[in-house]
Order: C-alpha cells, then structure tokens, then sequence
C-alpha cells in the first residue's frame, strides 16, 4: 500500500468538507494514500475514480473522527488508502464458498436500430416488464438473443422513454456532450452534491460522552429504508462507526444477494408500508430516531405519508438523507434508474469506450457511482449531525447518482490506465459468521487511530429482528 497522501485526493475531500460547512482545521488528520503522480492509477478507468472514492469514504470517516472528538473521545488520524477502498467498491463477496452472480442473464448492453440500450433486469419484475414491452414471452426461459433481436429494430432513445412510461428500467447510450445538452443534465446540475441544508425544527442536540474506547457513532438511531448498493453502502458504514442501524424491509419486495455484505453490524426488521399497521410503525420508529436514511423515488415516500412536513411533525431534530438517480426536478424527475443505468444516459460509459479506442460502450470497471453516493451518503449524515449538535433543526441532504456522476467528471481523467489490473482482493477480505451462511467480504477501508473496541453485529436475512429500536 501506499503511503503519500494524493494530493486530488486530498483537495477533492477538503471541497466536500466546505460544502458540508464543516471547520477545514479539521481535516488535518486525514490521510489518502495512494499512487505516486507519476504513476498508474489504481484502477482501469480513464476516470478517476479512486479519487472520488477516497474523497468520499475519507470525509465521512473524518466526520465519525470529529463526533467522537466531540463526545470527549481521543484525538484520531484517519487513514483510506486507495487500493483498498477500490477493494471495497468492488462489491465482492462470498456465502459458503460460492460468488452470486452480479447480473441477470437478460441484464446489459444491448445494440439498438441507431445506438445502443443498457437494460437493468436483475429483479423479476422489471425483466418482465421489458420482455412485455417487447412482446416477448416473460419469465426466465426467454434468452438474450431474442431479446437482442427485438432491441435491434427499436431506435435507443425511443425505446428508453417507452420503458421510462412504464415505469422500467432501460438507458440509452449517449456521449458527454449529449448528456450535457439534455435538459436532466441542467437539472442536476443546478443542485449542489450534497444538498445539505438546516430547516425549522428542535433545539441543538449535545452530544452524550462517549464510554471509553467506544466507537464514535455509539448510541445514534440510523433508521434505514433502501434496497440497492448506495443506500445500503451508507448504513453499513454508519454502522462500521458504530451506529444502531435498523434496516427496514418490505416483506413484499426482493432483494439482491447482496444484502448479505451491505448488512454487515446492522438489525434487520421488516415492515409492510402498504397497511395501516406498517405506516404506524414506521412513524413510532421515526420518532425515536436520529437519522432516517431511503433511497425512494422522490415523492413516494410522500405519497405514503412521510414527506418532509410529516417528518418535521414527527421529529423535529430528525436527520433526513435521501438518495434518488436524477432528482426531483427536470424532464426525468422521479425517474428509476441503478448505477449501470446512469453511467450509460450520462455518458460515461461512451466516454469510457473512446479513451479505451472501442466502438461498443464500456462500463466503469466498478460501480462507482453507488459507492461514492454511499460513502457520501454517509458523509453527509454525520456533517449534519454535527452541525445539528452546535445548531439545532431538522437536516435534510438529497443526493442523486446522476449529481454523484458530473461530481467524478469534475475530478478529470487520467492517464496510462489501459493496461492497469484492479488491485487483488485478497489482502482486504476477512470471513465472519452470519445469517446468510459464511461470509467472505471486503474489510471496511477507512483505518482509524487509536482504534476503538468494537465488534459488529452479523448480518441477517431481513425481519431477523423486530421492528423497535433496542434501549440507548
């Protein structure tokens, strides 16, 4: 591993910290080593995508250094090294031996009639919604060669908005310029990364000293509603600095494999919005809570009775963070859309493909779009924490992947990534018990010191544990 601090690196968190309104005094003790300038980067991207990596997991572990500061913990140094939270972004793991596999078989790149469509059909019902759209037979017995023979005589962005009207997940493949000439673009652009901001609510919150060698986020309520890599990466980190995070799930909804790794130290309750009963005991754990922490499209909540009026009522010293793909402003408001998705309709993945000389569109080797939305999600949970406990109020951050992805072009592109390998996994994983069997997973990047005693609760299937918080 390295051991210089990068300077991008270094800049691109101190602009994180200004914009959360965070004391730059503070980020003296952070260090983000990695490769040396003259050097390959860590990962095959003409991006740089280690740097909004290390940026974003480095602030938000500053962050959990300053609240245990504040909590008359000791004085920490803080340390995420680019190697390994690429390891971390990578997404692997393992349960009793076996890797899921990370896509569907209809999920990808598709050619269309005058371009190219990325179609997201890693849950049932969006793969059926499409096969539909198409006029194919739906279920898993339909093959990608039938697919890719539909979606040859459709036009990419006709297609995309025909999926979009159906409420389905597909993207079109454009280039920067065209991304940055689509009305969506401007609307994300209008809105600040993190969109962090203090509304009416309670009286500031100080902060209960911390026991000794406790970890910095002891005895705060994270209540978590999200499905999909971002979200969960939030919590998962929130509870790595030792929050009391409960995962709320609908018991009427799947989930991808992955939630054995993203609910890695948290409680995993279940919780059906669609009745009376449901909203009732999401609203009684509101009120308790610190932190509420979804990854709804903007207005759903709302639509159930949790807009932000309702959480005000709820809770007026709540901390409210939300992440969506574009927003809630522009042409595709409210739009669904995964990080796949967003890389190809913002156009990095045809950006990729040109600096690699390929015609096809080329995914980021990672998804890095959700990873850094995670650790800024996370970031930007405990920046209003700290701020609510000097000034009170309800907090509320909005964040999007598609704000998450002009934020990566705005660090540039490097050079002599062509032929870089991803760093090896192997010096990061560690093997814990579980509910999902033996997990092998990547160990949390961020290195604090003087370390605190922890041990982080095994991840559970989700509705292991009731629906209630457990006493402070």
């Amino acid at each position: 591993m390295a051991t210089e601090s990068t300077p991008a690196a270094l800049d691109a968190a101190a602009a994180l910290w200004r914009e959360a309104g965070l004391p730059p005094a503070a980020l003296d003790p952070l260090q983000l080593p990695g490769p040396a300038a003259d050097g390959p980067p860590v990962l095959p991207s003409s991006f740089a995508l280690a740097t909004a990596l290390q940026a974003a997991l480095g602030a938000a572990a500053l962050a959990a250094a300053q609240i245990g500061l504040a909590r008359g913990g000791p004085a920490q140094q803080v340390s995420v090294d680019a190697e390994a939270v690429a390891a971390e972004a990578s997404a692997h793991f393992s349960v009793d031996g076996r890797v899921p596999a990370v896509w569907d078989k209809l999920s990808g790149l598709y050619r269309a009639a005058d371009g190219w469509l990325r179609v997201h059909a890693n849950f049932a019902y969006h793969r059926d919604g499409v096969l539909r759209l198409l006029g194919l037979p739906p279920g898993d017995a339909t093959e990608r060669a039938a697919v890719a023979a539909a979606l040859a005589q459709r036009r990419a962005l006709d297609f995309e908005q025909a999926a979009a009207d159906a409420g389905l997940v597909v993207a079109a493949a454009r280039r920067l310029d065209e991304w940055d000439a689509h009305p969506q673009a401007a609307a994300v652009a209008a809105q600040p990364l993190l969109h962090l901001q203090r509304l009416d609510g309670g009286p500031p919150r100080p902060w209960a000293p911390l026991p000794p060698g406790a970890p910095p986020l002891q005895g705060l309520r994270v209540l978590e509603l999200t499905r999909i890599l971002a979200g969960p990466t939030a919590g998962r980190v929130l509870a790595a600095y030792g929050a009391d995070v409960l995962l709320v799930n609908s018991p009427t909804l799947p989930n991808i494999e992955s939630i054995a790794d993203t609910s890695r130290g948290k409680r995993s309750a279940h919780v059906d919005l669609k009745t009376a009963a449901g909203r009732e005991q999401l609203r009684a754990l509101l009120r308790e809570a610190d932190v509420f922490v979804h990854a709804y499209r903007p207005g759903a909540l709302a639509a159930l009775g949790f807009g932000r009026a309702d959480l005000q009522r709820l809770n007026p010293g709540l901390v409210d963070v939300a992440l969506s793909a574009y927003g809630d402003s522009g042409p595709w408001a409210g739009r669904r859309g995964f990080d796949s998705l967003v890389q190809t309709a913002s156009g990095l993945n045809l950006a990729e493909a040109e600096a690699f000389g390929s015609a096809e569109p080329r995914a980021l080797p990672l998804q890095a779009l959700d990873y850094s939305a995670g650790f800024l999600m996370a970031f930007a949970v405990q920046a209003a924490l700290l701020r609510r406990a000097q000034q009170g109020g309800f907090w509320q951050a909005r964040l999007t992947l598609a704000r998450t992805a002009s934020w990566l072009r705005s660090l540039g592109r490097v050079q002599g990534f062509e032929t870089v390998a991803k760093p090896a996994l192997e010096p990061h994983l560690e093997t814990l018990d579980s509910g999902f069997g033996r997990l092998v997973a990547v160990r949390h990047a961020a290195r604090f010191s003087p370390p605190w005693s922890a041990t982080l609760r095994p991840s559970m299937p989700p509705g292991s544990h009731p629906a209630a918080w457990p006493p402070r």
